[in-house]
């Protein structure tokens, strides 16, 4: 942001308190570019003085600041990391700040975070680390308003600058140094580039532009002229120039002789633009710049560091009178402007502002953020707009159309220039008081059906926080918060079935539009008296061995694999196997025959179904325990002998 850094209105030396040592040769030298905004010149005369063996805090400081404002946050990093390091006691907030945002420039958050902190235990009174002190998760809120935009780079831009953009009809009128039209070419110590002029190009109706023509009137004068705001008739311009005094043709400047920026208002007469007047509120000793109307045309708003400014700028707004005159100018208040910059303003057709800051928290350097009720300006209604619109480097000047289509300026890594202009389409509208619906449906786990009626609860952090009834069709639903990531309890229940618990973690990097839940309750299993049979429970068929065998069956495995599922699914449940014949052969070789078959059912349940031995006892009966009266010399059929070979399961522990 080298070049738009001269429309910043700011003066980097009004918060610097520091502690003047005894300064080096090459240290004065450096500070004379310094404190002429020549800050190319600068850093080399430092980066010398360094060599030669000089230190001070005024010369950490000052080459800092001058990698800061030529947007050099790699280098900016290592000497506010040396200074801080060497000199910290005698430093202002203000370094502690431009620190934590060098930090940001590079993406080191957490160090960032850990500067801003510091900021607010040292300065109380400070907005910036007031924001961040009671807003840590600011993160995370930025991310529930990112990807909202389709961004890309327009083809105009060229290796110098082109930045602020503004509508004009049906074209683009913008600033740019870009090196078009003349044989010599001014330049600024501050960047080493050319100063700038304003251009227009037309949007095609493929999205194509037309070829960038010089925006021509009598109003291109030395020095700078950019950021334009037009009437909705296009024959009134509002731009930026430095001071200038048109009777003498020199520049003006004020007592530190540094040339501020002034409002100028130009008419079309006769089709060409000309009629230059001053803004009645310009001032040699503070700057105005970066003009944006109402869309009824009665509101004029503006950026300036006028007496009255909370920071390093701040916007301020005018009313428009009938006669042409303006009101006295208004500051936006301490909710929008900060300590910080708060610039570069622009007031959509619904009467929402966005503007610039790097005062309010954001990802680094210049962020776009929008107030929804300009009006009644709080901290519930100034929402940063995300990324990718913002990024860790410089992005502003953004404007907006009906069609939510429009333009902005970033330095971003990936561009051409110093300063881009990019392109953007709204895709998704902004999200406030971040509110995210959990929609869900108890079902009857074994057949699927829903349930109505059921008892619902909430728990947010194990605490809880609501409960209620399903509907006639089994399904809830309810608001949170995503704002932040929290964790969510939701229990269902009902008589006669089992409950059923979901947790989840929702906030702003993982939250959709509705949050579908099912709650599966599985019926209750009846209660297992002790003395139940399984055999006659779980309606087994007979478990038959071969004749005078004690082997297990393939017929019969499948039979004791339901005893084995039923001892997994009632983990509790311990069982005597009782194994018997009947009363033909002899009464001992019964006895014997019945408690092998016996050990050869228990040790099938243990083996193949892993059940635990102190779970199962048994022993072999014989013909000792008859149903029946087939005792030995009575004659009985087929059937009734069957009666009697069989094998119990019964329930001891339940």
């Amino acid at each position: 942001m080298k070049t738009i850094k001269l429309l910043m209105i700011i003066n980097i030396f009004a918060y610097s308190f520091l502690v003047q040592a005894q300064v080096g040769k090459f240290t004065k030298k450096g500070d004379k570019q310094f404190y002429n905004y020549a800050f190319n010149d600068a850093i080399e005369i430092y980066k010398k003085a360094i060599d030669k063996g000089e230190e001070s805090i005024n010369l950490f400081a000052n080459l800092a600041d001058s990698y800061y404002e030529n947007a050099d946050m790699e280098n900016a990093v290592i000497w506010y990391k040396r200074l801080t390091e060497s000199y910290l006691p005698t430093l202002s907030g203000e370094y502690y700040f431009r620190y934590a945002q060098a930090l940001k420039g590079i993406k080191k958050y957490d160090e960032s975070d850990i500067w801003m902190s510091k900021l607010a235990e040292l300065n109380v009174k400070d907005s910036r680390g007031n924001e961040f002190k009671y807003d840590p998760e600011y993160l995370k809120k930025i991310e529930i308003q990112s990807n909202r935009y389709e961004v890309e780079l327009v083809s105009f831009n060229t290796e110098y600058s082109e930045f602020a953009p503004a509508f004009n009809g049906e074209e683009i009128v913008f600033s740019s140094n870009r090196n078009q039209g003349s044989a010599i070419k001014r330049k600024h110590a501050w960047t080493g580039t050319s100063f700038l002029e304003l251009y227009k190009v037309k949007q095609g109706l493929k999205g194509d532009f037309d070829t960038v023509e010089k925006f021509n009137g009598d109003f291109n004068k030395k020095l700078n002229e950019s950021t334009v705001a037009f009437t909705q008739d296009g024959n009134t311009m509002y731009f930026t120039r430095n001071s200038y005094d048109e009777v003498s043709n020199t520049y003006i400047k004020d007592s530190l002789d540094i040339v501020r920026l002034k409002l100028y208002i130009a008419n079309k007469v006769n089709g060409e633009w000309g009629n230059i007047k001053e803004f009645p509120y310009n001032s040699s000793d503070y700057s105005i710049a970066h003009p944006t109307l109402s869309s009824d045309g009665k509101h004029l708003y503006f950026a300036s560091d006028m007496p009255g400014t909370y920071g390093l700028s701040d916007i301020f707004v005018v009313d428009i009178n009938e006669d042409g005159s303006f009101s006295k100018p208004q500051n936006l208040g301490s909710q929008i402007n900060t300590e910080g910059r708060d610039t570069f303003p622009f007031i959509d057709k619904s009467g929402k502002l966005y503007f610039a800051s790097d005062g309010h928290i954001g990802l680094g350097g210049l962020d776009v953020f929008i107030c929804t009720d300009i009006n009644k300006p709080d901290a519930e209604n100034i929402y940063n707009v995300g990324k990718p619109l913002n990024s860790e480097k410089d992005d502003f000047a953004f404007i907006i159309d009906q069609n939510n289509n429009g333009y902005f300026t970033s330095n971003r890594h990936g561009g051409i220039g110093n300063d881009d202009i990019y392109r953007f389409k709204e895709i998704k509208p902004l999200v406030e008081n971040c509110k995210t619906q959990i929609r869900g449906v108890v079902k009857n786990g074994a057949t699927g059906e829903s349930i109505a009626n059921a008892d619902v609860y909430i728990s947010i952090e194990g605490k809880p926080v609501t409960d209620f009834k399903s509907d006639t069709n089994g399904a809830f639903s309810y608001d949170i918060d995503c704002s932040e990531e929290t964790k969510y309890s939701i229990r269902g229940s009902k008589t006669s079935f089992i409950e059923d618990k979901k947790v989840y973690t929702y906030g702003p990097t993982n939250t959709s539009e509705e949050l579908e839940i099912i709650l599966n309750l599985q019926p209750e299993k009846p209660v297992v008296e002790i003395g139940t049979d399984l055999f006659e429970l779980l309606d087994l068929k007979p478990i038959y061995f071969d004749y005078d065998k004690s082997f297990i069956r393939s017929d019969a495995e499948i039979e004791l694999k339901k005893i084995i599922a039923f001892m997994k699914e009632h983990p509790t449940i311990k069982i005597d196997v009782r194994s018997h014949t009947d009363s033909r052969g002899r009464d001992a070789y019964n006895l014997a025959l019945s408690e092998r078959r016996n050990k050869s059912t228990k040790d099938y349940i243990l083996t193949a179904g892993k059940i635990s031995i102190d779970r199962i006892t048994g022993k072999g009966y014989g013909e000792t325990q008859l149903k029946n009266k087939c005792k030995n010399g009575v004659k009985c059929t087929k059937e009734e002998h069957q009666l009697n070979r069989r094998s119990e399961f019964i329930v001891i522990e339940n």
